[in-house]
């Protein structure tokens, strides 16, 4: 008798907590990509990120020279001055390799300005989901451009278009 009781109050527990749980979908790719500002601030990172590369290379090819004319020469060179070449050819290989740190590096630049130019909106956007997730009643909102193992999401339940209107795009 108290084991039936036991499991009746188990079920009655179990019942009560199991609600039905609302979840939606967003595309995050699909609403960055309909927001200019994030599109001009992709296109402001490209641009600096190419100019860095390019002194970068310069750098490179700077040093790539320096070795040429050393292998070119290195016959007709003494002691001191094949030390000084060599010495010269890795400064500016460590020059360029730096740059390269500093402008591309985990904390570089690039990592800096992409930080300033999308945190900004990446939060609007956030806010955005999370306000039609708390006015809805969502407990879940799963990013469908993440890959995470998602094989089919009903439109009926993506949200992205709504997410862009909260924002003030249209489309």
């Amino acid at each position: 008798m108290k084991r039936i009781f036991l499991i009746a109050i188990l079920v009655c527990a179990s019942v009560m907590t199991m609600q039905a749980q609302k979840f939606a979908l967003v595309d995050m790719d699909y609403i960055f990509r309909n927001i200019p500002a994030y599109e001009r601030a992709n296109e402001q990172l490209n641009q600096v990120s190419k100019k860095w590369q390019a002194e970068v290379e310069a750098i490179q090819i700077e040093a790539q020279t320096l070795y040429k004319n050393y292998q070119n020469e290195v016959v007709f060179l003494s002691q001191e001055q094949k030390k000084a070449r060599q010495d010269a050819i890795v400064e500016k290989e460590k020059e360029a390799a730096d740059l390269k740190k500093k402008y591309f590096g985990p904390q570089g630049e690039l990592f800096k300005k992409r930080t300033a130019l999308m945190n900004p909106i990446q939060e609007e956007v956030y806010t955005a989901v999370k306000d039609i997730a708390d006015l809805r009643g969502y407990q879940l909102v799963i990013d469908r451009a993440s890959d995470t193992g998602i094989i089919f999401g009903s439109p009926k339940i993506d949200i992205s278009n709504e997410v862009l209107s909260k924002l003030g795009y249209s489309n």
